[in-house]
């Protein structure tokens, strides 16, 4: 949870609270992401947040133990198609750390295009942090699908 607004949990109670909170609420769209293997354990989830008529924010987390076998790219992708197809939103954004380069790598290979910093945004566990905003358009993820 390096990058996360919020600091690590204290214990699974707390992890607990804060996705029931999250689940919780009904304007949220909330995946699970679970592994290939079979086992239905959570790996991590997916969120879109209406912001406003035809906009959502993209979140999502994944443990790192899961990093780097796709399984982000996979989930992330499919709520996107899910936004912008059955929701018809007509943008989605995402706000990550300057230094997560795991995020970034994975907006831009999604085609979200950064449209800007906010300086000093974010006050979290390990400091002031910078915020970059990027953002992708239904245009632009149709023409990438077609």
């Amino acid at each position: 949870m390096r990058w996360w607004s919020s600091g690590p949990h204290a214990d699974v109670a707390e992890t607990r609270a804060y996705i029931a909170d999250n689940v919780d609420d009904d304007a949220y769209l909330t995946w699970a992401i679970a592994a290939r293997d079979g086992d239905d354990a959570a790996i991590g989830w997916v969120v879109l947040m209406p912001r406003r008529s035809g906009v959502a924010e993209l979140g999502y987390i994944l443990r790192p133990t899961s990093w780097g076998q796709g399984f982000a790219r996979e989930a992330v992708g499919a709520i996107i198609a899910h936004g912008f197809g059955a929701l018809e939103l007509r943008r989605i954004f995402a706000d990550t750390d300057p230094d997560n380069r795991g995020s970034i790598g994975l907006l831009e290979a999604l085609g979200f295009v950064c449209e800007g910093r906010l300086r000093g945004e974010w006050v979290t566990h390990i400091g002031v942090r910078d915020s970059l905003i990027w953002g992708l358009l239904a245009e632009e993820w149709s023409a990438r699908c077609n």
